[in-house]
């Protein structure tokens, strides 16, 4: 096939690109900054905001696979801009274009939209892809890991120093990012009838003191779990706010995000896309993540 993707120059994405070429698809892939020239790939310079620059990416592709969004925003039109608004104009792109297959990655955050910022955004970016006139996949991932994620690297970092911060209560669940690009791969090529699609390792989800003991065994050690009360998690946010402001950043545990982890329940409910399946077992993905921290030297 030849694909059309938005971020593949980040986490999930460049590891989706790799398999993709391994699989003998043609990648066309949408990029903000110059990169260095790869077999298979045509990078296609702009951004979600460049009509011209989409319309270029699909033209011709028998599959958009669109992972770009944003994860943290300093307020709602933030979130909306670069996760519906962002979809809309993927969404226009392709019909415009006449490209028929879209898989769009959405976010578990989607199934309860009046918790976060985030989440109103990923559920208002599903619905411009189910009001569109394509062949469309919905896939909502829940945590994802993997080789070269910096967002839980802070999990593994903490584990090797014998502790791990929890929420207060509750379950998630978790997909190494190989299993999600198998996923969305073999999606791109499942015409047929549209729909919506829970995936994780198969397990169903752990509760959190249980995961964070896999990070824990690991990096090869035992961690004390420590859980954090919602109360002391929004505390956190405020004082990671107010201490990033005055440099223009954005917290990393926001008020937003301090919402989104203290809900008890991020499980994946399926279904699951039928052909596909996990392969990857979570204790394996995490000591083989570990393994990628140590010798890159993050960990």
């Amino acid at each position: 096939m030849i694909l059309a993707v938005t971020g593949g120059t980040g986490f999930v994405g460049s590891r989706l690109l790799k398999m993709a070429l391994a699989q003998g698809h043609e990648v066309r892939a949408l990029t903000r900054s110059e990169r260095p020239m790869q077999p298979g790939v045509s990078w296609i310079p702009g951004d979600l905001d460049a009509e011209t620059a989409l319309a270029r990416l699909c033209d011709g592709a028998d599959a958009v696979i669109h992972i770009a969004g944003v994860i943290n925003a300093p307020d709602r039109a933030g979130f909306l801009a670069g996760n519906a608004g962002g979809t809309g104009r993927m969404v226009r792109a392709a019909e415009t274009v006449g490209v028929r297959r879209f898989v769009h990655v959405s976010s578990l955050a989607a199934r309860e939209p009046g918790l976060s910022m985030y989440g109103m955004s990923k559920a208002e970016s599903e619905a411009r892809v189910r009001d569109s006139r394509l062949d469309w996949s919905i896939v909502r991932p829940p945590g994802v890991y993997g080789p070269g994620d910096r967002e839980t690297l802070e999990l593994f970092t903490l584990a090797k120093r014998g502790l791990a911060l929890v929420p207060w209560q509750g379950r998630a669940s978790w997909i190494h990012a190989d299993d999600l690009s198998a996923a969305l791969l073999h999606l791109a090529g499942s015409a047929g009838s549209s729909d919506t699609f829970e995936i994780d390792d198969g397990t169903g989800g752990y509760d959190h003191p249980t995961f964070a003991r896999m990070v824990g065994a690991a990096v090869g050690r035992r961690v004390a779990v420590l859980r954090a009360p919602n109360a002391l998690m929004s505390l956190a946010a405020l004082a990671a706010t107010a201490a990033t402001r005055p440099f223009g950043r954005l917290p990393k545990l926001s008020r937003d995000r301090a919402r989104y982890f203290a809900h008890p329940d991020w499980t994946a409910h399926g279904p699951a896309p039928a052909g596909w399946s996990p392969a990857i077992p979570t204790p394996q993905g995490l000591a083989e993540t570990a393994g990628w921290y140590r010798e890159a030297g993050w960990l």
